[in-house]
């Protein structure tokens, strides 16, 4: 009897045909769609970032808006390393990556007491002040003008970064697949069981001797190096770190991703930011001041007529899946 839950912690945890398919055809996007690679290449890191996200608000509970915090540290350290140390790209990307685990674990510290408005507060400023800091130190971070001239290296030494983005977006969606893989594994996991048990009831998860403050504080760090990690390739993808990866806009337009695909499933974010992504490029190309009505107006209909009716596909993977 002890071992149904973790036979069905395995089950759940296979992939499926379906998820494999998928993937499959994400990474010949930027071949079959190769006019379409820069969008594709924005896709795979808003949709790293929102799987980032939706590791604590999905599968934890904790709500955040700064987690862009995370992204901006990941972008100014991978575009600083590039420029100043080495310009290998996955380097960079790692050095980055544990950057923003570091921050992220010193601001795990930070949400284990108070309500969520605390949280959502302290998230935040943590942002602000990042941003300020980046302002400042202007000599090492190019302040307002941001920092230019990162040029990277070729990816394992053999392919260039390309004008028509084909290499990037290859590049971001292996870099998400990867982890993707990660993130899957752990929520599939019994750690992941756990983090279910504190999002679903705390003090039951306290009572049962969960320890709460330990896992939300690995989740929280986690979460914060897989944000870093799509910094990371926002940069190096680039070439270029502004003070624009700090804004709260940052983080509340990847609150919106989760809404429109849907917190507690992985591929709720990659979804949200496909939609999203299509949306604001579609829509703004069509009118440049009112784009942001028309995206409001379509998230208010989401809310209105209900997610799984507009969004059938999810049922694909839920079954059992992410």
């Amino acid at each position: 009897m002890m071992s149904q839950p973790f036979e069905l912690l395995r089950a759940q945890a296979r992939w499926k045909h379906s998820e494999t398919v998928f993937w499959l055809l994400v990474l010949a996007a930027p071949w079959v769609l190769s006019r379409h690679a820069l969008i594709i290449n924005e896709i795979a890191i808003v949709a790293l970032f929102a799987l980032s996200l939706d590791l604590i608000l999905g599968f934890t509970g904790i709500v955040s808006l700064g987690h862009a915090a995370f992204l901006g540290m990941g972008a100014y350290v991978a575009a600083l390393f590039c420029k100043f140390i080495n310009p290998d790209p996955l380097l960079g990307l790692a050095v980055a990556t544990v950057s923003a685990t570091f921050l992220g674990a010193v601001c795990s510290l930070t949400i284990l007491r108070g309500s969520d408005l605390t949280r959502l507060m302290v998230t935040l400023a943590m942002a602000l002040i990042l941003l300020e800091l980046a302002n400042k130190l202007d000599w090492l971070t190019g302040g307002a003008d941001g920092l230019q001239g990162v040029m990277m290296g070729p990816v394992l030494g053999r392919f260039e970064f390309d004008l028509q983005g084909q290499t990037a977006a290859w590049y971001s969606i292996v870099v998400t697949l990867v982890m993707f893989v990660l993130a899957r594994r752990l929520v599939k996991s019994p750690l992941g069981a756990t983090l279910m048990a504190i999002r679903d009831n705390r003090l039951r998860a306290m009572a049962i001797g969960i320890p709460v403050s330990a896992r939300l504080s690995l989740i929280y760090t986690v979460s914060a190096g897989i944000a870093g990690a799509a910094g990371g390739l926002l940069a190096q993808t680039t070439g270029f770190a502004s003070l624009d990866v700090f804004a709260f806009d940052r983080s509340a337009d990847v609150m919106l991703m989760l809404v429109i695909g849907g917190a507690g499933w992985l591929y709720g974010g990659i979804a949200g930011a496909v939609v999203f992504k299509i949306l604001q490029d579609v829509l703004s190309s069509i009118t440049q001041q009112y784009w942001m009505f028309w995206l409001g107006l379509f998230l208010v209909v989401l809310v209105m007529v209900g997610r799984d009716r507009l969004m059938r596909p999810q049922t694909w993977f839920k079954r059992g899946g992410a």
